[in-house]
Parts: C-alpha cells; structure tokens; sequence
C-alpha cells in the first residue's frame, strides 16, 4: 500500500510539474476590447508584468478594439480552452453589450471562466460650479422640485456613466434632463463650460478639473473613501445603495481545467498586493481588487444584476 501510494504521490507531481512546463513554453495571451492607452489597455499592461514572472510566462497583450468589445470578447471566447488566452474586459462589454447589441452573442458566465476582479474605479459626480448646486442632497432636491430642468451630460447610450445617471435618478425619484453626448470628453466639456449642469464620469479625467475649480466635486460612488480621495463626499452617505464603479475583470475560456484557473487567481491576488502595481493603478484612481475565483463569481452576478435593472427601467432595448 505504502509502495502504491509513494508511486501515486511521484506520478502526480511528475504531471504537475510537466503541466507547468507546458504552459511556461507558451505565451499566455491577454485579449483587451480597446486601444493601446485605453483604461484597460493600461490595466492589462500592468497586470501582464506581473503576471510573467509570478506564471513564469511570457504574457502578450494583444488589443481588439470595435464594436464594444463584441470583437475582442468573440475572439476569445472561440480560442483553445487551454488557460493561454485570457480576456481582460471592463464592465460595459461584460454587462451592457449583450443587453444592449444583438450581434453580441456571448454570456459571461456561461462562455467563459471568472478568474478575478482585477481593480475598479468609482464614477464622480460632479457640476459647473455657477449651476448653484451646493452639495449632492441639493442636486437631488432641486432634481425633485424641478422635473427635467437641470440638465445631465452623458456619453454613449447604455455606457457606464449614462446609466449612472439613469441609477440616481431611479434610487431616489429624482429627475434630470439627459443630454446625450458621443463620448465622455465631450460630456466633460459641456459641464466645463456650462452647456450642462452635472455630469458623471469616471474619476481620472475628472478630478484634474476638480483640482483646478473648473469643476465641483457632488460625490464619490465608492464605498468607502479611498486612497486619494480622502475629503470628497460619498454618494452613500446621501443614497445609500449608491455605490458603483468602473471595473476590470480577468476571464479564461469555458472549460479551462479548474487548477489552471485557480493558479491564475492566485497570481492575479499576488500581483495586486505588489507596492509598485497599487502605486501605479492609483495614478489613474484606479484601485486593486482581487479575491477569490468564488468572489469574482458573486461580483459579478451582482453586477449584471445591477445594470441589468437600470437598462430596463431606463428603457432600453437592444440594437
């Protein structure tokens, strides 16, 4: 018996051992739905270095921007299960795409494998600062006391920042004028100069204009005031379910073995307590995440959950 078990115990770290060899004589391929420079872009950069050393792995990032992510996410989705290509998605092309475009036929959680949530970044309120919007209580009272006369700047239909708006006015019966936009830098510049009251955005192409008083600050949708942030309000202080963010998650193909994924996790929870890492995402306000693969799991049921909600009181139907 001693004899059987020894041979098992050798047998099992001889294919451990050539499993990893295996996986270290091919790059791992990191697939990201937009530009070089883009939020994610820099995110998965970041990540891929880590992730080289800790995996013992050259990690490419190979970007595919177009079409919301529909392109990069379907490229990825028909890859090798193998644990070698991963995507590396932010919440729209997880969440809104495939309930906002029929040509996305991809579901996360049945194509793909969760492995972590990388980082995130909350959304800012913010108003021109000769609108007379005192404080994010006032944004909401005065939205009461006058339906549809103070104006929202958004981007895209269905983008994270538009259906923040959509949440606010949701969770607290409040009523704001939405004026789309084609991109958040022109919602950003219409509430600099005054063509729109309030507007909400990610927090990195904000806070500069914060700083300088071009802009003022309403309220943080984090949950808790964060590195960077200390000295803005937070939205839950005022509307208590009022917590969302901007977020990066990392996924492998659909029946990538577990050990595989689980291995990924850990390198992934690994890489965000590296110093140099959390210094660099803070730059852009960004911030590390991780957990476990059941976490990412629960994260991000949550948050399709979310969004779904707010894109069907909202109105929206698919394209």
């Amino acid at each position: 018996m001693k004899k059987r078990t020894l041979a098992r115990y050798f047998a099992a770290c001889a294919l451990l051992g050539w499993a990893a060899g295996a996986y270290a004589a091919k790059p791992l391929t990191m697939v990201v739905p937009s530009g070089a420079g883009s939020a994610p872009d820099i995110v998965a950069r970041l990540l891929a270095d880590e992730l080289q050393t800790r995996m013992n792995q050259p990690v490419v990032v190979d970007n595919r921007p177009g079409a919301g992510g529909i392109v990069a996410t379907m490229a990825a989705k028909s890859a090798p299960s193998d644990g070698n290509t991963l995507l590396l998605a932010q919440a729209a092309v997880v969440t809104l795409t495939p309930l906002l475009y029929r040509a996305a036929k991809y579901d996360m959680e049945k194509d793909f494998e969760t492995v972590a949530v990388v980082a995130d970044t909350p959304m800012l309120f913010v108003a021109n600062p000769k609108a007379g919007i005192k404080s994010f209580a006032d944004l909401i009272a005065q939205a009461k006391a006058k339906p549809d006369e103070l104006t929202i700047g958004s981007p895209s239909r269905g983008s994270v920042p538009h259906l923040s708006g959509e949440l606010l006015e949701q969770m607290t019966g409040a009523h704001l004028r939405n004026v789309p936009m084609g991109t958040s830098g022109q919602a950003i510049q219409s509430v600099v100069g005054g063509d729109t009251h309030i507007s909400v955005d990610g927090i990195a192409p904000l806070l500069p204009l914060v700083k300088t008083g071009r802009i003022q600050a309403l309220a943080v949708t984090s949950r808790q005031v964060l590195p960077g942030l200390e000295g803005y309000p937070l939205a839950k202080d005022t509307v208590p379910d009022l917590v969302l963010s901007g977020w990066f998650m990392l996924f492998a193909g659909k029946g990538t073995p577990a050990a595989r994924v689980k291995a990924l996790n850990e390198a992934v929870n690994a890489a965000l307590k590296s110093p140099a890492l959390i210094q660099k995402l803070q730059t852009s306000a960004t911030y590390p995440v991780g957990g476990s693969v059941a976490d990412a799991r629960q994260f991000l049921a949550r948050e399709k959950s979310l969004w779904a909600g707010a894109i069907r009181q909202a109105g929206l139907e698919a394209e």
